[in-house]
């Protein structure tokens, strides 16, 4: 199993949504977050005043999936949080060795 956690623009969320739900995912994590990368914040005026945002608002999106879906799901999470500009964000993929349904004491794959 692997778990998946995408950094994505927050108007994106629904897009990548539904990218998910076409591939049968059906269970994610969502959420706010805020930091910077390259993009190193930005400049924004209020009431005509300047200031600069040194981090910028992001969603977290965290999947566990089955390891042949693994490649599926980044696909599609890249193809639906990219924008072409800075920012976009990033995905991190990582080993998962064991997970359990609270509910019912299910285990492995059974409980994704």
């Amino acid at each position: 199993m692997k778990k998946i956690e995408a950094i994505i623009k927050p108007f994106k969320l629904d897009e990548v949504k539904d990218a998910l739900d076409n591939l049968g995912i059906h269970g994610l994590t969502v959420t706010e977050v805020r930091g910077y990368g390259r993009q190193k914040g930005h400049v924004e005026a209020y009431r005509g005043i300047e200031y600069q945002v040194q981090f910028n608002a992001k969603v977290k999106i965290e999947i566990v999936t089955a390891d042949e879906l693994a490649e599926q799901v980044v696909a599609a999470i890249r193809a639906a949080a990219n924008t072409g500009a800075i920012g976009d964000g990033k995905i991190f993929i990582y080993p998962v060795e064991g997970v359990m349904r609270i509910r019912t004491g299910e285990t492995g794959e059974a409980a994704i």
